[in-house]
């Protein structure tokens, strides 16, 4: 059972509780968003002109490591085997000449729905008279391939309940121990010690005045996405791909 706890409007970052769990599901479904969760990224670089400063094998480096936004039902991941095709890949293009900064936004792309995701990353510096010209070909793949086409990062922790006792005999030898924003009106308090995510801060420091227990069962999940999709859309296709890879192992046992 998954229950939404917060969202970050301006990082799109998203935190939400997994019920009923185990450790190795959550695993699972931390490395599912980051491994096979499919995106754009560049894969390759023609060059047709660069007087910068940067070589051709540096600017490349750069160039691939652009989010891109993703349009999922648009594209097909492309495999290893597989040619390049108007079905898994997009042609973008960059031109440009000096005296100016090449920022991401620059690349030119045949697909509205594909572009850099943060327009003002700085690409190359070119002084007067230098140029650049390129053609670069974006591919949808996978995180387990290569970490340009992770989605986001995602990590959980246990679910933590705090119990306070502000009545302990040894609670003003102990509350210099705590830190400060623990406390209002001079007594600990559990909602600012959720709020500031200070568990770690108040653990083990006297059990009788503030203990931390953790719900093996319950997880506290974070996604930080980079922009190419959304963290619904990240969590959505991690569960289909999920369901895809066990329907593959049962096939594969019934064999």
């Amino acid at each position: 059972m998954i229950e939404q706890l917060k969202k970050d409007k301006k990082t799109g970052r998203v935190s939400f509780l997994l019920k009923n769990s185990s450790p190795a599901f959550a695993n699972s479904l931390r490395r599912l968003m980051m491994e096979f969760v499919p995106t754009m990224a560049i894969e390759d670089v023609t060059f047709v002109k660069n007087d910068g400063a940067l070589y051709d094998e540096m600017l490349a480096h750069r160039l691939g490591l652009v989010p891109l936004t993703t349009d999922l039902k648009g594209y097909d991941i492309k495999k290893a085997e597989d040619e390049v095709s108007a079905k898994n890949s997009i042609k973008l293009t960059l031109s440009a000449k000096g005296p100016c900064t090449v920022y991401s936004g620059d690349l030119k792309s045949k697909d509205p729905k594909v572009k850099p995701v943060f327009p003002n990353m700085p690409l190359v510096k070119l002084l007067k008279g230098q140029e650049l010209e390129l053609e670069a070909t974006a591919v949808l793949g996978l995180g387990k391939q290569h970490v340009k086409f992770t989605p986001c990062l995602a990590w959980y922790v246990y679910q933590p309940k705090v119990t306070i006792n502000n009545n302990h005999k040894q609670f003003d030898e102990f509350k210099d121990k705590y830190p400060p924003q623990a406390f209002t009106n001079g007594k600990l308090d559990a909602k600012l010690i959720e709020q500031h995510n200070l568990y770690e801060a108040v653990d083990g420091i006297n059990d009788e005045i503030v203990k931390v227990e953790r719900d093996p069962t319950t997880f506290i999940f974070t996604i930080e996405p980079w922009g190419q999709l959304s963290c619904a859309e990240i969590l959505a296709t991690a569960c289909d791909s999920f369901t895809e890879l066990l329907n593959q192992f049962s096939e594969a046992l019934e064999k």
